[in-house]
């Protein structure tokens, strides 16, 4: 991934997280496993376990230490109501931006 796909993807990895948890609860794993099955091939565990922690101590996640058979028990992360608000004003900004970008590439043609 280059520079500048990795530079538009930390603004909005919390986002695609949380449209991820949208969809159905999950642990950090399972998430880094979903998100790169939809083709972010590069995102690593790291970096969605830190954001994992940010959106919980924000309050968009509820969080539910699941038992695991290796090792200690797993934390499954589900949208709330609180986070269920954030994505919508995500959905909303994005929107907003891919329109405005379009209409700036259009511009150009």
């Amino acid at each position: 991934m280059g520079k500048q796909m990795t530079e538009m993807l930390k603004g909005t990895l919390e986002g695609i997280v949380l449209a991820t948890l949208a969809a159905q609860p999950a642990y950090g794993y399972e998430i880094t496993a979903r998100l790169r099955e939809q083709g972010f091939s590069d995102i690593v565990e790291g970096t969605v376990y830190a954001l994992l922690v940010r959106i919980e101590q924000r309050g968009l996640v509820d969080v539910e230490k699941v038992p695991s058979e290796k090792g200690p028990p797993r934390k499954v992360y589900s949208l709330n109501g609180r986070g269920r608000e954030y994505l919508e004003e995500f959905w909303r900004t994005w929107s907003f931006l891919a329109e405005r970008i379009g209409q700036l590439r259009e511009g150009e043609k």
